[in-house]
């Protein structure tokens, strides 16, 4: 007998969502880490430069505009290719700043907005990070959560259909009527198993998972997400039923010798 549950696909979801995640994390750390070390410091006014294409412009205006550029570049070879929004790369370069860290600040970091790279514009970019870094902090955390659920969940069912597979190994026929009215106990066991997993991951998907900050991940809005693209929309509540209703045809069918042997 083979019995197909979704469990292990989960699984491997879940561990390749996580190193995704983490490398996310990396690449906000760093990024904050770059803006961290822009000096903000006014630089004198009173000296003016000459570009051929621009004309006059003052050098504090010249170094402003290279640090938004820096901040630009660092968002770039950073956050940009981990970001969910713009995973195939095709995507504008402000508008995933936009996404990640706000309209206001991608306003102000374009090449043709005039605005200095203040104290406040500088501030308002590590907080952006910060928020960021949370975010991608309790989602590991509700990864972790999700993990052991499943790790709990493919115990029960590797026990479920590992007894599936040896007990079909045995027809029905030559078993006596003991041996058929323990099999159908076995079967009742693990149904009422089945149905726990079941109860479990239901209660499991109404709980959230909170950060240190009070901010939180339903569970119902996370695997919704994890799974999108698998063939069910929950791979424990439908492998539960699935093996549920596995034990219930064989438990039919060891009732019915059970019947004829009476």
């Amino acid at each position: 007998m083979t019995v197909t549950t979704h469990i292990e696909s989960a699984q491997s979801r879940v561990r390749a969502e996580r190193a995704a995640v983490e490398r996310k994390l990396e690449s906000v750390e760093t990024f904050a880490d770059r803006v961290a070390d822009l000096s903000t410091d006014p630089v004198p006014s009173a000296a003016v430069g000459v570009t051929a294409t621009a004309g006059p412009r003052r050098r504090g205006e010249s170094r402003a505009t290279d640090r938004c550029r820096a901040v630009r570049t660092a968002f770039a070879e950073t956050i940009r290719p981990h970001s969910l929004d713009d995973t195939d790369g095709t995507e504008p370069l402000l508008s995933t700043i936009r996404a990640e860290l706000t309209d206001g600040i991608a306003v102000a970091l374009a090449p043709t907005t005039d605005v200095s790279f203040s104290v406040e514009l500088k501030e308002a970019i590590i907080a952006e990070t910060h928020a960021r870094r949370v975010e991608a902090e309790t989602l590991v955390t509700a990864l972790d959560r999700e993990r052991s659920a499943l790790d709990d969940a493919a115990s029960t069912v590797e026990d479920v259909t590992g007894w599936l597979v040896d007990a079909d190994e045995t027809p029905l026929t030559d078993l006596g009527f003991d041996a058929l009215r323990a099999r159908h106990e076995t079967l009742a066991t693990h149904r009422d198993r089945c149905r726990d997993l079941a109860d479990r991951r239901q209660a499991f998907l109404d709980e959230s998972t909170a950060s240190n900050s009070g901010a939180g991940i339903s569970h119902r809005t996370l695997v919704p997400y994890l799974y999108e693209d698998f063939p069910v929309d929950h791979p424990v509540l439908s492998t539960a039923a699935r093996l549920d209703a596995v034990c219930r045809t064989c438990q039919r069918a060891v009732r019915d010798h059970l019947v004829r042997r009476a």
